[in-house]
């Protein structure tokens, strides 16, 4: 069993899955850092100054009684939210990614259908003799009459 297991983990199929999910996580990573600290800032600046992660619902007060200021305050102070501005932020990430991988799905199969695709078959040939180029069907060179095989 223990020969089968190593056997399974060591297959090409499943490094390059575990490189993938690697890959995968270091770049939504880099993702969620580009929605919250790029395109988040600029898009709240021209709504007004909105900050998009302190976007909630009050569902219970806290320990100290509301209203909180932002999300971290009425999170001290005991209160349950409905982050809302949190999942725009996220939402905003995954299509971003989703995106991405669409991309790169696409791309890989664009290759994959070249590759898959046979060379056109030729249709001329040189004759050995005068180096004419000829039909591939040919068996006698037009232009210096050579019986071809």
């Amino acid at each position: 069993m223990f020969k089968e297991f190593r056997e399974f983990a060591v297959k090409g199929n499943v490094i390059d899955m575990a490189v993938g999910i690697i890959i995968g996580a270091a770049f939504t990573t880099i993702v969620n850092s580009f929605v919250a600290d790029i395109l988040m800032p600029p898009i709240g600046l021209l709504l007004g100054n909105v900050d998009f992660q302190n976007f909630f619902l009050l569902l219970k007060e806290g320990k100290t009684a509301g209203p909180y200021g932002s999300l971290a305050e009425a999170k001290t102070a005991g209160a349950v939210t409905l982050n809302y501005g949190l999942f725009v932020n996220a939402l905003i990430s995954f299509l971003i990614v989703a995106f991405a991988v669409f991309l790169l799905v696409r791309t890989i199969n664009n290759l994959r259908r070249q590759a898959e695709t046979p060379p056109a078959a030729l249709s001329t040939k040189e004759c050995p003799y005068c180096l004419s180029v000829i039909p591939v069907k040919a068996v006698r060179c037009a232009h210096c009459t050579s019986d071809i095989k």
